[in-house]
C-alpha cells in the first residue's frame, strides 16, 4: 500500500512538472566585479551590472519586458530607540527592535517603479525597501511600531546605504541591460545577495541570482580579526595609540610656538 502511495505520488510530480510551461525569457547575467576590498583609504566602490535575456521565442507583443536589479547586504537585528524631551534633557523613552534589516539595500529599475512590479509580486518577491525589512512586532506598550522602522529606512536613506534609482538601467532592443551600482565607504563585511528581475505588465516572470562578496584587507582586516579575537591586545593598542598621538600633538605644539 506505501509504495503503491510513492508511486502515484511519484507521477502526480512527473504530470504536475511536464503541465507547467518552461520560461520562454530567462536572464543571462554579468558584474564587473563580484568583490570589494575594503582597505584603509576605501572611498566607496561602483558595480557594473549587466546582462541579456535569453529567448527560445521571438519577443512578445504586449508591453514592454523591465528589469529590476536589487543588491542586498547582510541583515542584522537593529534596535530603534525614540527620544523626548524630559525636564529639558533628552532621554531614551520607547525602543522596538526590528527583528532584521539589510546594511545596505539598493534597487535600480528600467521604468519608474509603479510600472515595473505590482504590489502583489513586491510582497510575493520582498523587493521594495520596506519589504527587505522585517519587524515581526513591538512591546505593547508602542503603539505606533510602523514609524520605527521608517526612522531605520529614512537614517540609512540619508547615509546613502538605502538607495532606490528609478528608470537607471539601459534596456536595449529588449534583450541587453546594464546599470551601475553605487557602494558607499560604510559598507558591512559578508556577502550582498543581487537579484535580477524580469518583469512584463508587473508580474516577475524569470529572476536570477548572485552574490557579491566584500572583504577587509591589509591593515582593516588586521584590526578588524584584532578586535574580536584578541580584544584585550586590541584595547591596549588604542591606549598606545592615543598616547602616542597626544603626545606627537604636543610636542608638535611646543615646538610651533618656540
Amino acid at each position: 500500500m506505501h509504495r503503491l502511495a510513492a508511486v502515484l505520488i511519484l507521477l502526480a510530480n512527473a504530470v504536475s512538472a511536464q503541465q507547467i510551461p518552461p520560461p520562454q525569457e530567462e536572464v543571462v547575467l554579468g558584474l564587473s566585479q563580484d568583490q570589494v576590498s575594503i582597505s584603509t583609504d576605501f572611498d566607496g566602490s561602483n558595480i557594473l551590472i549587466f546582462g541579456a535575456i535569453k529567448r527560445e521565442t521571438p519577443i512578445p507583443e504586449g508591453p514592454p519586458l523591465e528589469v529590476l536589479i536589487t543588491v542586498a547586504g547582510p541583515s542584522v537585528p537593529v534596535t530603534v530607540r525614540r527620544k523626548e524631551r524630559r525636564l529639558g534633557i533628552w532621554v531614551n523613552t520607547d525602543a522596538v527592535e526590528v527583528d532584521s534589516a539589510p546594511s545596505f539595500y539598493a534597487i535600480a529599475t528600467s521604468a519608474p517603479w509603479s510600472q515595473t512590479i505590482s504590489d502583489i509580486e513586491d510582497l510575493r518577491h520582498r523587493v521594495s525597501i520596506p519589504r527587505a525589512i522585517r519587524s515581526v512586532g513591538a512591546p505593547m506598550t508602542v503603539q505606533d511600531s510602523q514609524s520605527f522602522t521608517e526612522a531605520v529606512i529614512r537614517i540609512r536613506t540619508d547615509n546613502g546605504l538605502y538607495q532606490l534609482a528609478e528608470d537607471t538601467i539601459e534596456v536595449s532592443q529588449q534583450t541587453l541591460f546594464d546599470t551601475s551600482i553605487a557602494m558607499p565607504a560604510s559598507l558591512t563585511e559578508g556577502a550582498y545577495r543581487t537579484r535580477i528581475l524580469l518583469t512584463r505588465n508587473g508580474m516577475v516572470i524569470s529572476q536570477r541570482e548572485t552574490v557579491i562578496e566584500v572583504r577587509k584587507v591589509g591593515l582593516e582586516r588586521w584590526l578588524y580579526n584584532l578586535s574580536r579575537e584578541q580584544p584585550l591586545y586590541y584595547g591596549l593598542l588604542a591606549v598606545a595609540i592615543a598616547i602616542a598621538a597626544g603626545w606627537g600633538a604636543s610636542a608638535a605644539f611646543r615646538l610651533i610656538r618656540s
